[in-house]
């Protein structure tokens, strides 16, 4: 208690939680700017911290993590360009709210769905770390393949009306994530000679591409036929009422445990977590119908489960050493430079330090509020700017974002022609988020596919399937969520006959 009493006082004390403020607020207006994120945010800001305390860096750089994770939202909802790759699932619902009037309102909606998930992932950090952590270590890649498989069946439920066109966008995100180099034979693939392309394509020139610049063509071509669109603005955040919150706990509770889960699993991250949480409560909403034209589940499941990732990755990356993603992989490097030795002993060593990181992260994630209010009224007064200087300004981020990430300028390249050809797919009715998902979740598949060939040795696949009770369970699931929704309309097909007898039998009795 003494340790946790010590924490607390060192974090609620001026300097720390100024730099969890100052963390929050930095991470927000990075995340915010196209193609940038929580990498580029915490990386930014990692040198700052060389002459700090180990807590205070720590809140620097936690409120950084969470604010980039949420800001990146904002752009989504007012322009429909994701600032970070894990809010690309909360443009597809946010900007139709936006566009309705409601811009407030749907970010009142990201920052409250946000808010819940962070503050869902650090009470599991702080009271199952341990054995949550010793948990995730137990899948391997059979475990991998199976989670993997069962995000992949979300995309006949992002397909629209058109499922044979949803799944040529898949076949199409599947082939991009196999450019560039195999990660078990070496050999080149689909580089067409072109050295630029032998490390392959990057997540955020590809996101930045089919979101940002496919609009940013769209909108010119609409500037020069129709006349100007005006912009959305905002500079308010209109938190949900409590009553407005009905019937909707349930997919809030339900994407922050996907998030917090996939967060602890080792080298997934927040984008994974959003697309599976979206496609979940794409496929279970009780209002899946309206997703699409801006409705809020859709962002409550993004949002929740891309934050709760920011608790769940620090589950390893204290308990274990082990990076829960790329950014941790940043603050352990930030312990080791403050003399702070990650891992099992963490705890026992360093216990000030480790609550201090809870409390800080808990928050972070409270300063998320003011300091999106902040950022939204910056936005506003950027928005006010002419449609065509905004799309220009836009599109300047976009490239400096694609560059920024890798420092590569063959990103850039890739962004533009994925920006062209997303936006030709989009003239010929492909929906673009059957690729985005193919494309994320396509390396980890690929590896794991691999990885089990190494692993299962002599054994015959059946055998090496039925040893691992936790792929079992997966792969029950996936072929749950593949047959349910035709169960469903066979269902709806059944009733609706039932009703049509029923009113024949009713129309022949008054007859008679």
């Amino acid at each position: 208690m003494d340790y946790i009493w010590a924490a607390v006082t060192e974090v609620f004390s001026p300097v720390p939680l100024f730099m969890n403020f100052l963390g929050v607020l930095i991470g927000m207006v990075i995340g915010a700017l196209p193609g940038l994120g929580s990498v580029v945010a915490v990386s930014i800001c990692l040198p700052f911290t060389f002459g700090m305390a180990p807590l205070q860096a720590m809140a620097l750089l936690l409120g950084v993590y969470c604010g980039s994770t949420c800001g990146g939202s904002i752009a989504a909802v007012l322009i429909n360009t994701p600032g970070t790759p894990q809010s690309a699932c909360t443009a597809l619902d946010g900007y139709p709210l936006a566009k309705q009037g409601k811009g407030g309102i749907a970010i009142g909606w990201v920052v409250a769905a946000s808010i819940f998930g962070g503050i869902f992932s650090c009470l599991v950090l702080v009271l199952a770390a341990p054995s949550v952590a010793s948990f995730a270590l137990r899948f391997g890649p059979l475990e991998t393949f199976g989670l993997i498989l069962m995000g992949f069946t979300c995309i006949s439920s992002v397909s629209g009306k058109n499922l044979l066109k949803g799944l040529a966008s898949s076949m199409i995100g599947l082939l991009l994530a196999c450019v560039g180099a195999s990660p078990f034979t070496g050999d080149m693939r689909f580089t067409f000679g072109l050295f630029a392309l032998h490390s392959g394509m990057d997540v955020v020139p590809v996101i930045v591409g089919v979101f940002a610049l496919s609009e940013i063509i769209d909108r010119a071509e609409r500037m020069l036929h129709e006349a100007p669109i005006e912009v959305i603005r905002s500079n308010i955040v209109k938190m949900p009422r409590l009553r407005e919150w009905k019937g909707r706990v349930g997919g809030l509770i339900k994407s922050s445990i996907i998030g917090t889960f996939i967060g602890i699993l080792p080298g997934t991250g927040s984008t994974t977590a959003a697309f599976i949480s979206y496609s979940e409560a794409r496929r279970t909403s009780p209002r899946r119908e309206a997703f699409g034209t801006g409705e809020p589940d859709s962002i409550i499941s993004a949002e929740a489960a891309n934050n709760a990732v920011t608790g769940g990755a620090l589950v390893p990356s204290l308990a274990l050493g082990i990076p829960g993603d790329p950014v941790t992989a940043i603050m352990l490097a930030t312990f080791v430079l403050h003399g702070i030795t990650p891992g099992v002993r963490l705890m026992q060593d360093n216990p000030t330090i480790v609550y201090g990181i809870f409390i800080a992260l808990i928050v972070a994630n409270l300063l998320m509020w003011p300091a999106c209010a902040v950022t939204t009224r910056l936005f506003h007064y950027l928005l006010k700017l002419p449609e065509p200087l905004l799309m220009g300004i836009v599109a300047v981020l976009c490239v400096l974002g694609s560059y920024g990430t890798r420092g590569n300028i063959n990103d850039v390249t890739v962004t533009v022609c994925v920006g062209i050809a997303a936006y030709l797919l989009r003239r010929g009715g492909f929906p673009m988020p059957p690729a985005l998902i193919a494309f994320v979740l396509g390396p980890q598949f690929e590896m794991s596919i691999n990885q089990m060939a190494l692993y299962r040795g002599d054994q015959s696949w059946f055998s090496y399937i039925m040893s691992s009770p936790i792929a079992l369970c997966l792969f029950g699931v996936t072929t749950l969520l593949l047959f349910l929704p035709h169960l469903q309309r066979r269902r709806q097909k059944e009733r609706r006959e039932e009703s049509e007898e029923e009113k024949r039998a009713e129309e022949k009795g008054k007859r008679g």
